[in-house]
C-alpha cells in the first residue's frame, strides 16, 4: 500500500510541481484547496487538478479564521502576517488527517511561508511529514514547470486564482475596506495541463 500525501493546492506552478513529484515518487497524492465559505475560490484549483489527473478536494475552513486574518490585514495595512496565519492555520487543518503533507512554498518566498521552527513544532506535534519546495528558488521551478506544464499567465481575478487571497479580498470588501489598496493588480498564472 502506497503511503498518501495531501497538498495544499492552488492550482498555481508551484503546488502542481510539488503534487506531481510525489506521485513519481510513489506516493498517493490527494489536491486540497482551503475554502472559508465566502467565494468559491476552489474552482480554478479544481479545473488544474482535473487537467493534470489528481483528485481534488475542497477542505472546509471555518470563517473565523479568514475573518481574523482580514482584520490582521487592515490593521496591519499589508498582507504578510495575515497571510501567513492562514496558511499556518490551513496547514495545521490538513495535517490533523494526513500523514504527508505538502505545499508549494519555495525558498525565497517570504510569504506565506513557515519557518523552520513551526515546521518541527508541527511535524512532532501531529506526527506528520511536511513537504515543500524550500530547496527550489523560483528561476528553478519556472524552469522545470514551463517546461512540464502548460501555463496560463492572467491578470489575477476571483474566477481564475484559487489561492488565499481570492477569499481575502472578497471578504475586506464586505467589510468595506478597499483590498485594491492591499492587493496590486498583479499576473498570476495557473496550470491547465500537461506539454505535450
Amino acid at each position: 500500500m502506497s503511503m498518501k500525501a495531501a497538498v495544499l493546492y492552488s492550482g498555481g506552478k508551484d503546488s502542481s510541481f510539488v503534487a506531481v513529484m510525489l506521485k513519481r515518487l510513489g506516493l498517493d497524492v490527494e489536491l486540497f484547496t482551503a475554502n472559508f465559505g465566502v467565494y468559491d475560490s476552489y474552482v480554478p484549483a479544481s479545473k488544474s487538478a482535473d487537467a493534470l489527473g489528481f483528485k481534488h478536494n475542497v477542505l472546509k475552513m471555518d470563517k473565523s479564521i479568514l475573518e481574523k486574518t482580514c482584520e490582521m490585514i487592515l490593521d496591519d495595512g499589508f498582507p504578510n502576517d495575515g497571510i501567513k496565519y492562514i496558511h499556518k492555520q490551513t496547514i495545521e487543518a490538513l495535517a490533523d488527517d494526513h500523514d504527508i503533507i505538502a505545499d508549494g512554498t519555495r525558498r525565497d518566498d517570504r510569504t506565506p511561508k513557515l519557518d523552520i521552527n513551526q515546521i518541527k513544532s508541527l511535524e512532532d506535534r501531529k506526527q506528520v511529514q511536511y513537504i515543500n519546495l524550500d530547496s527550489f528558488g523560483h528561476k528553478s521551478v519556472k524552469l522545470i514547470t514551463e517546461n512540464l506544464f502548460e501555463i496560463s499567465h492572467e491578470k489575477s481575478n476571483k474566477d481564475n486564482s484559487s489561492d488565499f487571497e481570492v477569499e481575502i479580498r472578497t471578504l475586506i470588501d464586505e467589510m468595506g475596506g478597499n483590498s485594491l489598496d492591499i492587493f496590486p493588480e498583479h499576473y498570476q498564472t495557473r496550470v491547465i495541463g500537461y506539454k505535450q
